[in-house]
């Protein structure tokens, strides 16, 4: 009737409401995926680390400056129970800060062969694989570990992640990581990042795909797998050098092996934008690397579409099926990977924080759609043909 006008409560039209209800339960699809992936990995048992395939290794570390308690994991590769190897660090050159904590491990272990590199002697956009490659090219044994400076581990480690190479069909292990300590409430929202969300992630596609990755706080593998797809050299201005290792390895046909062994990080987050920004950088990376794999996680974020769901069809039982089994799943998932799987004490205070983590996930995985760039280590660079390109240089022939 012509003047009539649309009472502002409406609500939408019953199909549109049903097609966003129906979507709005798809990442439940993808959290029963998650849950029954995670009971499957973690219910494997553990591999022994204690075998006699013990081949000698060198640790190798670059490093650019100091992380917190940088000593402590430093030496923590010095008390390793194991008969023979070598730790070799490569900073970017003499007034690094930390030659005199390298200095240090050398007198404090006389018993162990650690020696350093000053430079990569390459030029570079990843500075860090540039010095990776002439740690690896300069190791002195055939089995290497790659190893980040923020990490920290016990004295079985290089056993357990060993180990598993006496098999020849294993062409590389990596590991999960945890936070040795949550100081702030910022590493606190990053360890329920990981747990709640990175791992079970990680674990759909080892279900899925199997394990064509790795993780950068550890890669164990040899010479021969690395100078097979042409080394870090071939990788030297590429982002996510890890993840790439992990991959090409795997397309050698070798099997990558993702150990329920965990190894400990010291958290580094001063602020919450540095964590916004580090995330950032990495779905950004993830975009570019994997595009539909990318647009795809618009179906794994469960707060967001339960809230649609709630606001299209308002009522006590949509709040209660929606919100209720969104907290009671996420909370499982969580659960399950870090309470069960990787014995993390204490971690159900943390719970709180899942849904903090879930709202700012999704908004910088919206936000990623307009970034362009990255900015990594004070610097940007463009992503151009899966290679890091210095903004600057671009701006410069512009």
């Amino acid at each position: 009737m012509l003047g009539t006008s649309v009472p502002k409560n409406a609500k939408p039209p019953m199909t549109l409401t049903i097609v966003l209800l129906v979507l709005a339960a798809t990442p439940f699809i993808y959290y029963g995926i998650a849950l029954v992936s995670c009971w499957r990995f973690f219910r494997r048992p553990l591999l022994k680390s204690g075998g006699s395939f013990t081949p000698p290794v060198s640790i190798l570390k670059p490093i650019r400056g100091l992380d917190p308690d940088a000593y402590e994991n430093f030496a923590s590769f010095c008390r390793q129970d194991y008969p023979d190897y070598e730790v070799v660090f490569c900073v970017s050159d003499r007034e690094d800060a930390a030659l005199p904590l390298i200095e240090r491990l050398t007198r404090e272990f006389p018993e162990r062969t650690i020696r350093v590199l000053y430079g990569s002697g390459r030029d570079a956009t990843n500075d860090k694989v540039a010095k990776l490659s002439r740690l690896v090219a300069e190791a002195e044994f055939e089995h290497v570990v790659i190893s980040d400076s923020d990490v920290r581990v016990r004295p079985d480690y290089l056993r357990a992640v060993i180990g598993p190479l006496e098999n020849p069909q294993t062409g590389a292990t990596t590991c999960f990581y945890v936070a040795l300590e949550d100081r702030t409430l910022v590493d606190g929202l990053q360890s329920v990042g990981m747990m709640s969300d990175f791992y079970p992630g990680i674990v759909v596609a080892w279900q899925l795909d199997g394990v064509k990755f790795a993780l950068g706080p550890t890669i164990a593998t040899t010479r021969g797998r690395l100078a097979a797809f042409g080394g870090y050299e071939a990788l030297e201005n590429r982002p996510a050098d890890d993840l790439l290792v992990g991959r090409l390895i795997a397309e050698q046909g070798y099997d990558v092996e993702l150990l329920r062994y965990p190894v400990d990080t010291v958290a580094d987050y001063g602020t919450i934008r540095e964590l916004i920004h580090k995330r950032l950088r990495w779905i950004v990376v993830m975009r570019h690397m994997r595009p539909w794999g990318h647009f795809g996680l618009a179906f794994t974020f469960g707060l967001p579409w339960s809230l649609a769901a709630v606001a299209a069809h308002p009522s006590a039982v949509m709040a209660a099926v929606y919100l209720g089994l969104y907290l009671a799943v996420r909370i499982g998932m969580t659960a399950e990977v870090a309470v069960w799987g990787l014995k993390q004490r204490g971690y159900w205070r943390r719970m709180v924080l899942i849904p903090v983590w879930d709202a700012l996930a999704f908004l910088i995985w919206a936000a990623s759609f307009a970034r362009h760039s990255i900015r990594w280590r004070g610097a940007d660079y463009y992503i151009r043909g899966g290679a890091l390109v210095p903004a600057n240089s671009i701006a410069a022939d512009d």
